[in-house]
């Protein structure tokens, strides 16, 4: 398994991106959410950590059930997602987070009932989870490079007709219980959610 820890620098996130993410789409928002934004893009800075891990493994797809086994393990993954992986012999299976301390700091401003930052920040949180995501398949595409291989998409549980519930079958997969840190909940909600 490749596991990597990134810093913020290491995802150039806009503003632009932010604004959009919360709905301006390509307007700007006024001088005091600019303000807003910034102030807690700088402690978003500080506290986190984002990392990504991935594993590759040979698997089966069966086209006329829309299921992948990968060894003793099948997934339900939808027709849209079988169509993606025709002819796939290898599967990567991959985890990417934004890290426990955007989380907390999440909390934090939850308990501060600023609820303009606390939609601030989930906003950016979503940003740092696709950036994380995008340098997971950077670091795929140099893995995989030198085999000769390529890659379709990225898909997740939840997405694409593959129930999230599936999420409990996909993390026993990884060498470590907790991948990136992450942990499932019950209604397999991932912790940190971002």
């Amino acid at each position: 398994m490749l596991e990597k820890e990134l810093s913020f620098a290491d995802l150039p996130i806009s503003l632009s991106e932010i604004y959009e993410t919360m709905g301006y789409a390509d307007a700007v928002p006024d001088e005091a959410v600019e303000k807003e934004v910034r102030g807690v893009l700088g402690r978003v800075e500080a506290v986190t950590s984002p990392r990504f891990c991935f594993f590759i493994s040979g698997g089966d797809l069966d086209e006329t059930k829309d299921l992948l086994t990968v060894g003793k393990t099948s997934f339900s993954i939808g027709k849209i997602i079988t169509r993606q992986l025709r002819g796939s012999e290898s599967f990567a299976f991959f985890a990417a987070t934004a890290g426990t301390g955007f989380e907390k700091f999440q909390h934090t401003l939850q308990q501060e009932g600023d609820m303009v930052k606390v939609y601030i920040a989930d906003a950016i949180g979503s940003i740092i989870a696709e950036k994380t995501a995008d340098c997971m398949e950077i670091a795929l595409d140099e893995y995989i490079h030198d085999r000769g291989w390529r890659h379709t998409n990225r898909f997740s549980p939840g997405y694409c007709g593959w129930h999230v519930s599936e999420q409990k079958k996909l993390f026993p997969l990884f060498p470590s219980a907790e991948p990136c840190g992450i942990r499932l909940t019950d209604s397999s909600l991932m912790r940190p959610i971002k």
